[in-house]
């Protein structure tokens, strides 16, 4: 039972990024500029992590440790600016694949760096997680004509950073305690999103107090909740599984987009979602099970 416990805070934290793309485009629609949402968004997530850490165990940390979390800390704000700028040059449904890619990257990542082969279950799950991602995103002819290697290389930048970001998430610093060490990683994507879209924002309260109800719900879910998650859930499971079990990203996202915003939703992207969730399912068997089985049990009360 212990197990799924990680696994479904993995997966959970997963769903929190499927929120962000409706709430983002509610708040283009009223107005607001990428800048003033994605900064936004990492201004009012770190200060409620870093509000919450008030409230739990304290644990002092060496200035290295605190360096360290903060550059793992880069790639999370990484992945917002390199997706963003995916979306300049790419259809939204081309663009969302090649973020996809992080599903097997992750992969990838776990079988150089922990010598760990994927299993032909693995396999498997990954490759009904592209085939669902590719008609869950809604991918058409008039996506693949608006193709451009500029928007593709920062598609696959963007995939490359998240997979980084959940790397990171189960390796670095596993002792700290989660509300902490989630706190320093959202600074450290705070600090890279402030120097690449400059908040002058910050200094027109009323575009301050207008893009607030945003920013509180995209940092919420995209900022606070999905780092605290990980840093929960990741070191447990690693970062092949971890990558698998954040495709939940994709179906919230859909369904949000269907029940939200009232986007129409065909059956190929109904499939999709589908079949990324039996691709989840498949690399989640008896993965962790094993996993679990030769990790020592830790204790998280320092929540």
């Amino acid at each position: 039972m212990r197990s799924w416990k990680y696994v479904s805070l993995v997966f959970l934290g997963g769903c929190c990024y499927g929120v962000l793309s409706t709430f983002v485009k509610l708040a283009y629609s009223a107005g607001f500029s990428v800048t003033e949402v994605t900064g936004g968004q990492y201004l009012f997530g770190t200060l409620l992590i870093w509000f919450a850490v008030l409230f739990t165990k304290k644990q002092k940390l060496t200035p290295k440790q605190i360096i360290k979390l903060l550059l793992s800390g880069i790639p999370l704000g990484l992945t917002g600016v390199f997706y963003y700028q995916s979306l300049q040059t790419l259809h939204a449904s081309l663009a969302i694949i090649f973020l996809f890619q992080f599903v097997w990257i992750g992969t990838l990542f776990e079988w150089i760096f922990f010598k760990k082969k994927p299993t032909n279950g693995k396999v498997a799950s990954i490759v009904f997680l592209i085939l669902g991602s590719i008609l869950a995103a809604g991918s058409t002819a008039n996506g693949v004509e608006h193709f451009s290697w500029h928007g593709a290389v920062w598609g696959a930048l963007s995939a490359l950073s998240y997979t980084s970001f959940i790397f990171l998430s189960s390796t670095i610093e596993k002792n700290t305690p989660p509300v902490l060490k989630s706190a320093l990683l959202a600074t450290g994507g705070l600090i890279v999103v402030l120097f690449i879209f400059p908040p002058y924002y910050l200094f027109d309260l009323s575009v301050l107090m207008g893009v607030a109800p945003y920013g509180l719900i995209l940092g919420i879910f995209g900022v606070a909740l999905p780092p605290l998650l990980f840093s929960i859930g990741m070191p447990f499971i690693g970062p092949g599984l971890g990558t698998i079990l954040t495709a939940s990203e994709l179906p919230v996202a859909v369904t949000l987009s269907s029940l939200v915003l009232g986007e129409k939703v065909n059956l190929f992207q109904w499939l999709g979602v589908g079949l990324i969730l039996c691709g989840i399912v498949m690399g989640n068997g008896k993965t962790s099970k094993k996993r679990m089985k030769s990790m020592p049990i830790e204790d998280v009360s320092a929540l």
